[in-house]
């Protein structure tokens, strides 16, 4: 690059750009220009301010409380528990009601275990045993129930038993239900009582109306169009959730009960209602050894001797996830003035990208690429450039005769024949006369 060059690179970074408005009569480029900004102004009306609301300032962090109960009776007649009715305290757990509550449909009772000395259960890969060697005395049975002793128990003549073991005696037998326990569970009810508040803007609501009667949610419930009431049957939760209830009733599973509060403060308190959805949130459709939900609880006892013994139950049910999410949404200043803002940046590129169509895509882009840009300068910067060209014409050298030719400085007139006149030499163009002889 020449010091030309790099005067000419210096001096065009304090160049100033300024936009230059020309009118051009292209249908094309026009309906183009058009499309855009009516499809801006749609998508700023339409999505931006009346779908999702971004005039308004939200709040997300959302407080939460809530408190269950269910309630309902169910009687069992059976071989190992004999005739027995079951209520509230035998079947809900936990019993003091919270967001997540379980619900037995189904069980398994080991009566009467004590503890003491007994074979470990056929099926467990590290309780079985060929000889005493392989039982060591003081290691737990890794998924078993109790410490080894030593021994190895077989039965008659059989090469092959289990280890003998320290334990709730008799462990529990390994067993699958084949027909849900509390079939009367389906007609159970469940009260889900929720408090929420917005702390952003001070706002409270329950999902529990509001009134004096102290029947009401002693026969109401829950319907699309009793809100109010969130009494739900158990059996319509889960069916509402898309499982069937005999099924599940079986060997259990995890239903999520879904409270959305999506709340317009510009609009009434009223106007702010609760949202109830439900899905099964275990997946029912994979096939695993552990599908269902189970767990084992224990009730003591004690003998007329004071000696302690349990019975062990194996518990099948419906777990119940109560999830509350919400969101709620005020008009500000503030996301107006941001939202409004860029609407007005997007209109601006309509514009640019407009401007590349017009000046570089079109058949006729050069000629209003000319008219576009042009190049001005100032009064001062043009008195310089005029300057300058009479000092380069002053510099020119002049016209001068060949060497050894003398110029005249007064050159002489032509005769009215086209000649010059000189009275000192003759003519120089004289013409010949010739006589022709014959």
């Amino acid at each position: 690059m020449g010091q030309a060059a790099w005067k000419g690179f210096a001096l065009s970074l304090f160049d100033y750009k300024t936009a230059k408005f020309v009118v051009a009569k292209s249908k094309k480029v026009g309906l183009l220009y058009r499309v855009l900004q009516l499809s801006i102004l749609l998508y700023l009306l339409i999505w931006v301010f009346l779908i999702k609301k971004s005039y308004q300032d939200i709040d997300t962090s959302l407080q939460s409380a809530v408190v269950t109960k269910v309630k309902g009776v169910a009687y069992t007649n059976t071989t190992m528990l004999g005739e027995r009715l079951w209520d509230v305290a035998d079947f809900v757990i936990p019993s003091q009601g919270e967001n997540v509550f379980f619900v037995v449909t189904n069980l398994i009772v080991t009566p009467n275990q004590r503890q003491g000395i007994c074979a470990e259960r056929e099926g467990i890969p590290d309780g079985e045993c060929f000889k005493d060697s392989d039982c060591h005395a003081g290691e737990s049975v890794v998924a078993g129930h109790g410490l080894k002793t030593g021994r190895c128990l077989r039965v008659g003549n059989s090469t092959q038993g289990t280890c003998e073991i320290f334990a709730w005696c008799p462990v529990e037998t390994m067993s699958s239900p084949t027909d849900p326990l509390l079939k009367d569970a389906e007609g159970f009810t469940i009260f889900i009582k929720n408090f929420i508040r917005f702390p952003k803007f001070n706002f409270s609501k329950a999902n529990v109306l509001e009134t004096s009667n102290k029947n009401f949610l002693k026969t109401c419930h829950f319907s699309s169009k009793n809100l109010y009431c969130p009494i739900f049957r158990l059996g319509s939760v889960v069916r509402w959730a898309g499982a069937d209830f005999q099924d599940i009733a079986l060997k259990g599973g995890v239903i999520g009960i879904h409270i959305e509060w999506d709340c317009d403060l510009d609009k009434a308190p009223s106007k702010c209602n609760p949202h109830y959805y439900f899905n099964r949130l275990d997946n029912k459709h994979t096939q695993s050894i552990s599908s269902g939900y189970n767990f084992r609880f224990a009730r003591y006892y004690r003998d007329d001797n004071g000696v302690e013994f349990r019975d062990l139950m194996k518990a099948y049910g419906i777990r119940f996830d109560v999830i509350v999410n919400g969101k709620a949404g005020k008009f500000s200043i503030i996301p107006t003035v941001i939202n409004i803002g860029s609407g007005l940046a997007l209109m601006g590129a309509g514009a640019f990208f407009c401007d590349l169509v017009l000046i570089y895509l079109i058949r006729k882009s050069e000629f209003y690429r000319d008219k576009k840009f042009e190049k001005v300068r100032g009064q001062e910067e043009e008195a310089n450039v005029e300057l300058e060209a009479n000092e380069i014409e002053q510099e020119l050298p002049e016209d001068k005769p060949p060497e050894g030719v003398q110029q005249n400085e007064h050159p002489q007139e032509l005769a009215p024949s086209g000649r010059k006149q000189n009275s000192n030499c003759p003519e120089l163009f004289e013409p010949v006369r010739s006589t022709l002889l014959v």
